[in-house]
């Protein structure tokens, strides 16, 4: 058990803690947020993310995701870059953004989750192959100790990506150019999304 343990912390690990959508996002809603902020998007994306492994584990094929693949990053693509301009706009409104953004980090995690096309798809790829080793091991209750050995990381990490950004001292002096600078990645990203969704092609 502790072998497959550490096969599932060491394979999720390179795509949970690689740069992305979500850890930008993250970022942006922790410089008001805090590590809480980052907790509640990992809410957001297990209320995603748990139902996909289990459908995964008992019903759904490959060329499910393939015919979803474009349509989901057009919605992603259109996600991310109203959420990155709502974080500029925020970061040049300063009134306005002495109080919390009116984005729900719960929801974020949802959206930014449900409409990530290449997150699915590492999910039906490499993660469907930690799916059936889970199965073959433990039975049905290895996918939900698989879906345990994963989800700690993503807790982890995003509540630590947030809790950085909302830290004080030099941090705050330069909070508003940091949320610009989230900002404009986060559009970034939904531009690469709308690239693949329309022309089949990366921006990034």
């Amino acid at each position: 058990m502790l072998d497959f343990f550490a096969k599932v912390v060491a394979i999720s690990s390179s795509g949970a803690l690689a740069p992305g959508p979500l850890s930008a996002a993250t970022a942006a809603i922790g410089v008001q947020r805090g590590w809480r902020g980052g907790f509640m998007v990992s809410v957001g994306h297990l209320v995603v993310e748990a139902p996909i492994v289990f459908l995964i584990g008992f019903f759904v094929s490959l060329a499910t995701i393939e015919v979803l693949m474009r349509p989901l990053a057009a919605l992603g693509g259109g996600m991310l870059v109203f959420f990155g301009y709502l974080t500029i706009r925020s970061a040049l409104n300063r009134e306005e953004s002495k109080t919390k953004t009116n984005f729900s980090p719960f929801l974020t995690g949802v959206f930014l989750t449900a409409f990530n096309p290449f997150f699915i798809a590492w999910w039906f790829s490499v993660g469907s192959v930690l799916i059936a080793n889970s199965i073959l091991l433990f039975g049905t209750f290895g996918i939900v100790f698989l879906l345990i050995s994963h989800v700690w990381i993503d807790f982890a990490w995003l509540s630590l990506i947030s809790y950085f950004t909302s830290l004080k001292g030099a941090m705050e002096k330069f909070h508003w150019a940091i949320l610009i600078f989230l900002g404009i990645l986060v559009i970034l990203f939904g531009v690469d999304y709308l690239c693949f969704a329309l022309l089949n092609t990366h921006f990034l």
